[in-house]
């Protein structure tokens, strides 16, 4: 197949990198700091883990509105059942971008845990606080996070899928340095 030379934008590319970074970060650290015992350091890790979220939930807003202004590269040459997988993977891989760090927020919100942005900024409760509601979004926010991680794994499975076997470009014009 002929590789395309065609790239995604400066910004495009900017946001992809940043918010993977951030949700490689959030993630293991939530999985780590949920099995720790209740100790200062628990609490701190915690307070990393939600200005991770909110600044994620705060880039989507921005990456969203460009998607939705600005033509992507066009699709690459590729049967039409990986087309609509790679489509829609990247539609849920949106839509968890806003859920977690939500219902994360709305979970903080429901325990009575006040996310404070960076230490500084209080960030009004979503809900009022309420266990059971609190319970169930802990469930919601763990459930998300597991169909984010899978479709990451599948993201980067296709990506390497491209790069290595079918060697068409793809990864190519998502990466930050070259041409």
């Amino acid at each position: 197949m002929t590789p395309s030379t065609e790239r995604y934008s400066g910004p495009a590319i900017g946001a992809h990198w940043i918010i993977a970074l951030l949700i490689l970060i959030a993630w293991p650290l939530g999985v780590y700091m949920h099995e720790l015992a209740l100790s200062p350091l628990k609490l701190k890790l915690y307070s990393y883990h939600k200005w991770i979220g909110i600044t994620v939930l705060l880039l989507f807003v921005p990456r969203i509105l460009w998607r939705l202004t600005h033509r992507p590269p066009a699709a690459l040459p590729m049967p039409a059942w990986q087309h609509k997988i790679a489509e829609g993977t990247h539609h849920l891989l949106y839509l968890l971008m806003f859920l977690v760090p939500l219902s994360g927020w709305l979970m903080s919100s429901a325990k009575g845990f006040q996310v404070v942005y960076f230490g500084v900024l209080p960030l009004p409760d979503l809900v009022a606080k309420n266990a059971e509601l609190g319970d169930l979004l802990e469930e919601v926010h763990e459930a998300l996070n597991w169909g984010l991680f899978a479709l990451v794994g599948l993201h980067v499975a296709g990506a390497l899928k491209h790069q290595i076997i079918d060697r068409d470009g793809t990864l190519r014009r998502m990466l930050p340095f070259g041409k």
